[in-house]
C-alpha cells in the first residue's frame, strides 16, 4: 500500500485591486475549510491545509467512484456547510472539530457539507502541477462527476462584477486566478489573489474575562518575529453559543496561569491561560496596525498557535 504524504496547498495573496486582464478569472471565495482529497487504488485520505487528517469528519468524500471517473487523483477545494442558504464557517467547524465520530454521528447527519473543488494536482499517478490552470481545470471538469455534495467551482470572466455579486449576496468574497499559472505546492504568490468583504484572522487566546464563573470575552494575540505574543484586542460577541462558552470555560481549566502570556498586555481581573487555543474572528480594520477594530468571533478552530503570526496580514 502506498503511503499518502499530505502537502500544503498553493495560497492566494490578499489584494485591494481586482485584476481585469483577459487571462484572469474570478471564483467565489467559499467560507469553509480548505481540504485536499488524496485517492489511489488502495486508499483515500483527506487532509486540511495544515496537514491534519480529516477523513472521519468528511466521510462523503471517501468514495471516489461516486464523483470521479478515476480513483487515482489529488484534488483541492473548500468544504462548506450552509446556514440559511449562505456558507457558514461556524457550521462547518462543528464538523471539523469532531474527534469521536461514534458519539457525534448526529452532527454528520444534521450538518450536510458540499465540497467545492477548484484544482487538481495529480491524476492517474501523474503530477500535473506544472500545467497551466486552464489545462488543469479542463482535466478536472472531465474527471469530476458532480452530485449533491461535490461541484467544480465556476469561473467568471467579469471579475469586478463577480466580487460585487459576492458582497451583495453576503458571500465571503472572491478569488482571482491567472489562467496561465502553474500550481506551486507550499507556495503563495500574486498569480492567485483574494479579496474579502470583511477581513478575518486566526488569533491566539491568551486570556479571558469571566462573569458568574463563565467566560464572556477573549483576549487575543499574534506572535511576532521574536516569538512574542502581542495583544491585538478583546472580543466577546459573535456566532458562538452559550453552550460553546460553557465548553470553552471547562477546557481552559487545566491551562490556567498566574501571569499574562502577552508581551504588551496585563490588566486586572483577567484570567490568564497558556496560549494554546485559537479562534477565527472577523474585523473591520486594523487600528494603527496593532489593534483590531470591531472584532466578531466566527468559531473556535484547531489551528496551531505558532501559526498565528502577523504575517497572516
Amino acid at each position: 500500500m502506498k503511503t499518502i504524504k499530505p502537502l500544503r496547498p498553493f495560497e492566494p495573496l490578499t489584494t485591494v485591486e481586482i485584476p481585469t486582464e483577459d487571462n484572469w478569472i474570478g471564483q467565489v471565495k467559499w467560507d469553509g475549510t480548505r481540504i485536499l482529497v488524496y485517492s489511489n487504488e488502495n486508499q483515500v485520505e483527506i487532509y486540511n491545509r495544515n496537514l491534519n487528517e480529516r477523513s472521519k469528519q468528511y466521510p462523503e468524500l471517501l468514495i471516489p467512484e461516486e464523483y470521479s471517473k478515476t480513483k487515482n487523483f489529488i484534488i483541492d477545494g473548500e468544504v462548506i456547510a450552509l446556514k440559511n442558504g449562505v456558507p457558514s464557517f461556524y457550521e462547518v467547524m462543528k464538523r471539523d472539530k469532531i474527534r469521536n465520530i461514534e458519539k457525534n454521528k448526529e452532527v454528520l447527519e444534521n450538518i450536510p457539507i458540499a465540497y467545492m473543488v477548484f484544482d487538481i494536482l495529480s491524476i492517474d499517478d501523474k503530477w500535473i502541477t506544472n500545467l497551466l490552470l486552464s489545462e488543469r481545470q479542463k482535466i478536472l471538469r472531465e474527471m469530476i462527476i458532480p452530485n449533491s455534495y461535490i461541484n467544480v467551482v465556476e469561473n467568471f470572466s467579469d471579475t469586478k462584477a463577480l466580487y460585487e455579486a459576492c458582497v451583495e449576496n453576503e458571500l465571503e468574497g472572491a478569488v482571482f486566478k491567472d489562467l496561465n499559472s502553474t500550481y506551486t505546492i507550499n507556495g503563495k504568490d500574486s498569480r492567485w489573489l483574494k479579496k474579502k468583504k470583511n477581513q478575518d484572522i486566526i488569533a491566539v487566546i491568551g486570556g479571558v474575562t469571566k462573569k458568574n464563573s463563565l467566560v464572556k470575552s477573549l483576549h487575543l494575540g499574534l506572535f511576532n518575529d521574536q516569538n512574542q505574543l502581542i495583544y491585538i484586542g478583546s472580543v466577546g460577541s459573535g456566532k458562538i453559543t452559550k453552550e460553546d462558552w460553557m465548553h470553552f470555560t471547562v477546557n481552559i481549566g487545566p491551562v490556567l496561569r498566574e501571569n499574562s502570556p502577552f508581551e504588551n498586555f496585563d490588566v486586572k481581573d483577567s484570567v490568564w491561560i497558556d496560549p494554546l487555543f485559537t479562534v477565527k474572528v472577523h474585523f473591520l480594520e486594523w487600528i494603527d496596525g496593532k489593534k483590531l477594530r470591531h472584532p466578531i468571533i466566527e468559531a473556535f478552530v484547531s489551528i496551531k498557535p505558532e501559526e498565528c503570526r502577523f504575517n497572516q496580514i
